[in-house]
């Protein structure tokens, strides 16, 4: 049964980016959705409650409504731990996990699945703004707040098609049922599930195979490992259309003229002249691959009344709105975020948590702001990660004049074995880098940071960790100390 066929939803973990989106997404196709999780405050509860969306800060059995139609859950509770979930379970209410009734939506519609380790939170972002400044007639979800869409992660402008990210880890993507798929890059993460990077290249090429003959491929020239899963792909799917965009493609979605200067970064895509006023080379080839969807989706469901200066329903997206859109683009939550300014220091936040995102995020911020001395207070995601990529972590920091390591923030799905740890990760950095300092906890760092920073500092945290609250900390103690007099 679809999701639009369920009357009454009920999501446990209702408050996460994803859950909250899709939540979003049901209710304005008339499904009644509640919801649980934890007392905690989110971003998003803001959003629930703008939706109307009745929140349960409670999971214990008893809470699960008597009328309940069908569940729906985060992969962060099991059915086999969670109460409620182990309720429905007794009271035969069909269950699904979130990326399940993804994938339900997505067999509804005409479906455009943007995967890949790297960039796709961006990327959906950026064809989210086009599809907004374009009026096309759709849905888009991405893993993150835009601040296009007023803070939330959903744009909805209609049913006829759904852009979405969706996420390799654990397969999750095999359940989404895509017409289209952006592929940004293939490498080898999520090492606590996949074996290596022949494994992960399994399965995206198992999701390109779910596309519908003739089904569209937008991939990422420049990244050797799409290429790889688009060679092995195409060799048995002659039917499937490919577009490449990158420095490395041909044709309309070739990447060049990039020039990156402080606060503006400007390109072109084909014989379009673009600029952005978010960092980094990456974010040029995200901006390509959402000119491709944008295109795409434009030449399919565009009328003249949707798509200003449009001569027919087929013709490529307005240049102006799209030139403007991706002009306008601010990015997303966690994304190069700039948190505040303060005593003349400038903090960000950026998710950045595998080495060749780390690498290429520095590598933009520091083109974006040549004249600031780069702080960068990293918090490394899982001890597999960390161990089997060690010396890639330790040689992706070079753009950063400073860096502060702490203790790896662990996983809910691994166990300690004391095999690596935060200090480990310190010592092989300082064999590369001129000034590496640890403290095991972001909060130890916080007096030692302040007497550190002073006038013209950018202050970066990054990483999947919980270290995003000591930019915060620090931000509160600059802001104080400029009332006082300014930071030294």
């Amino acid at each position: 049964m679809s999701q639009r066929a369920a009357e009454r939803v009920f999501m446990v973990g209702i408050k996460g980016t994803g859950m909250t989106a899709l939540a979003e997404v049901l209710c304005r196709r008339g499904v009644a959705v509640s919801g649980s999780d934890v007392p905690e405050r989110f971003y998003t509860d803001d959003i629930l409650r703008e939706l109307s969306v009745s929140v349960i800060e409670d999971f214990s059995a008893e809470q699960l409504p008597e009328q309940v139609d069908r569940v729906i859950h985060s992969a962060a509770y099991r059915v086999d731990t969670n109460p409620q979930l182990q309720r429905a379970r007794e009271r035969g209410i069909p269950i699904a996990t979130y990326p399940e009734a993804l994938g339900a939506l997505s067999a509804d519609c005409y479906s455009v699945g943007v995967a890949g380790v790297h960039g796709k939170t961006t990327t959906s972002a950026m064809i989210g703004v086009l599809v907004q400044a374009l009026g096309l007639p759709g849905s888009v979800i991405v893993g993150s707040a835009v601040a296009a869409f007023g803070g939330r992660s959903t744009l909805a402008q209609g049913e006829r098609f759904l852009v979405a990210e969706t996420c390799e880890y654990q397969r999750h993507f095999l359940a989404f049922h895509p017409d289209a798929v952006v592929l940004t890059s293939v490498e080898p993460d999520h090492l606590d599930y996949y074996r290596d990077l022949a494994d992960v290249e399994s399965a995206f090429c198992d999701y390109l195979k779910r596309l519908p003959d003739g089904g569209t491929v937008i991939y990422c020239a420049d990244d050797s490992g799409a290429c790889d899963v688009v060679r092995r792909v195409s060799a048995d799917r002659p039917d499937l259309h490919l577009l490449a965009y990158g420095e490395a493609a041909d044709g309309r979605y070739r990447l060049h003229q990039l020039r990156e200067s402080p606060g503006l970064l400007a390109f072109e895509v084909g014989d379009r002249p673009l600029r952005l006023r978010v960092p980094g080379r990456h974010n040029a080839l995200n901006a390509a691959a959402a000119v491709a969807v944008a295109d795409l989706l434009a030449e399919r469901f565009a009328t003249q009344s949707t798509v200003t200066g449009a001569e027919s329903a087929a013709t490529a997206p307005a240049e102006a709105a799209l030139s403007a859109a991706l002009a306008a683009f601010a990015g997303t939550r966690r994304r190069a975020e700039i948190v505040g300014e303060a005593g003349g220091v400038l903090f960000m936040d950026d998710y950045a948590h595998h080495p060749t995102a780390i690498r290429t995020t520095l590598s933009g911020i520091r083109a974006f702001y040549p004249n600031r001395r780069l702080i960068c207070d990293f918090m490394s995601h899982t001890y597999s990660r960390t161990a089997a990529l060690l010396d890639d972590f330790a040689s992706a920091f070079g753009d950063a004049d400073i860096v502060v390591l702490h203790r790896i923030y662990a996983s809910a799905r691994e166990q300690f074995d004391g095999a690596i740890s935060g200090r480990d990760l310190a010592d092989a950095m300082r064999r590369k880098h001129g000034d590496v300092r640890y403290y095991d906890d972001p909060d130890e760092s916080v007096a030692p940071l302040t007497e550190l920073l002073r006038p013209g500092d950018l202050f970066l945290t990054m990483g999947a960790g919980d270290n995003w609250r000591l930019g915060q900390q620090l931000l509160a103690v600059c802001a104080g100390a400029g009332q006082q007099g300014g930071v030294r």
